[in-house]
């Protein structure tokens, strides 16, 4: 019997911090489909596990406990299965990767497809991509982070800052190579960080999965259409 019951599309994208957080933690866990998903998201407010807009939504089967928004539930099972740092400042600096990396794949996909991708939106939108990848070589030198050795915030071994550093970046990378080459300019310590730690057995399994279970699909739809056509992937 699975630990938990996760509700994502079948893309990567979003729900693949969740994946990854619960592969590294050792967690099995089932995931309800896009058809159940949809059901859920048409039912009314007090008939759902937890009132939500979207995916993804994580239902925790021993605690008979269901929790949505990404930030949230990467937050629950840090807590839960004791993978959060022990300090509060490290904590919080924790949950601040985790919601620049939403922020992030939000503004990759122009806030979930407001708009399409357009060569000039995406040469106007490269100095901020920029920008988004060198918080996290900045954050890395402030504890520890070395060119080809470390972690984010130190330690001796990856955290979830680690994990969702390197599901957000080599997730996007793997599919688009000019990101990755934007990465390596602009983060290089970030992408070797990305390498390393996508690479560990957990990560490297999960990734292998989701190209056998999504192909080359990243988050679906006319926005990936339009950045794949302005990328040239």
């Amino acid at each position: 019997m699975s630990d938990y019951e996760l509700y994502y599309w079948s893309v990567p994208f979003r729900g693949q911090f969740v994946r990854a957080v619960l592969a590294w933690a050792g967690k099995t866990w089932t995931e309800g489909g896009d058809a159940e998903i949809s059901k859920l998201m048409a039912e009314p407010v007090k008939d759902m596990p937890v009132p939500f807009m979207g995916p993804p939504m994580l239902i925790d089967k021993k605690a008979r406990f269901a929790i949505a928004e990404m930030p949230a539930i990467i937050l629950y099972l840090g807590e839960t299965l004791n993978l959060m740092p022990a300090t509060p400042a490290l904590r919080a600096l924790t949950m601040k990767i985790v919601n620049d990396a939403n922020d992030v794949i939000d503004e990759i996909t122009l806030d979930g497809g407001r708009e399409m991708w357009t060569e000039k939106r995406w040469h106007d939108f490269v100095p901020r991509l920029k920008k988004w990848m060198s918080f996290w070589d900045e954050i890395g030198k402030r504890h520890g982070l070395k060119a080809e050795s470390g972690f984010l915030l130190g330690g001796e071994a990856p955290g979830i800052a680690d994990v969702v550093t390197a599901t957000l970046w080599s997730t996007m990378t793997d599919r688009f190579h000019k990101i990755e080459a934007i990465l390596r300019e602009a983060a290089p310590m970030t992408a070797s960080l990305t390498r390393r730690v996508a690479a560990l057995p957990p990560l490297a399994s999960l990734s292998a999965q989701a190209r056998q279970n999504y192909g080359d699909a990243y988050c679906g739809g006319q926005i990936e259409a339009s950045l794949r056509k302005v990328l040239g992937a």
